[in-house]
């Protein structure tokens, strides 16, 4: 970079203002690709809603890609650490994901309906924990925290009464309500750090000719 010869760069500006409203710009496009981002999930959170068994298989298989590829990560990094006190257990860890991954990818159905099982008794043990704890402790969140269990409780009864058919639409609409509320974040951080930047980014000046003074045109008419 060219530097005059006080050693400030040759191509920067030296308008404090210009440059504030430089930066400027360059947030705001930031958080625009912040906000488009957020309305591409907010569309496949809406989809997926709309297309739960469709939306059920695609996170299988994702998750089942993401065992795989963190196994052989794994296991890359345990080959290259080998001689250290544990290089066994990473070997073993990578070598369950990438088993993990494989069945997965292998048998999304199944797989599903293992994960829809397990998360039903997640939450029947976790309503049935906030229930209990609700009624003996009775803190100052006790409606809050009753609310919780029961909904919970309620959750897993009803998930696993209609187990196996519940493991094709369970898994895609908490995927599909992840991706939702996720986008719709984004959205939020996007346009509100647009509306916080315009605010304090100072607006650039027009900079043009100088007008004639009355004085000063009167005598080049008189000329």
């Amino acid at each position: 970079m060219a530097e005059d010869v006080g050693g400030t760069p040759a191509d920067a500006d030296p308008d404090p203002v210009r440059e504030m409203a430089r930066r400027g710009k360059e947030l705001r496009r930031s958080f625009s690709w912040l906000a488009a981002l957020g309305s591409v999930l907010v569309i496949g959170g809406i989809v997926g809603l709309i297309y739960t068994a469709a939306a059920t298989l695609t996170s299988m298989l994702l998750f089942g890609w993401l065992l795989l590829v963190g196994g052989v990560v794994g296991l890359l990094q345990a080959v290259q650490s080998r001689g250290t006190s544990y290089f066994w257990l990473a070997a073993v860890v990578a070598a369950l994901n990438i088993a993990a991954g494989v069945v997965v990818i292998r048998h999304p159905e199944g797989s599903a309906e293992a994960l829809t099982m397990f998360a039903a008794l997640l939450f029947l043990t976790g309503g049935l924990f906030r229930l209990v704890g609700s009624v003996v402790v009775r803190g100052p969140q006790f409606g809050w925290t009753l609310l919780q269990g029961v909904f919970g409780l309620l959750l897993g009864i009803l998930v696993l009464f209609d187990w196996p058919h519940s493991s094709l639409y369970v898994l895609g609409v908490f995927f599909s309500l992840a991706l939702l509320f996720d986008g719709l974040g984004l959205i939020a951080i996007g346009v509100g750090g647009r509306r916080i930047v315009r605010m304090v980014t100072p607006a650039v000046p027009v900079t043009g000719p100088a007008p004639e003074s009355s004085e000063t045109a009167q005598d080049q008419s008189n000329n």
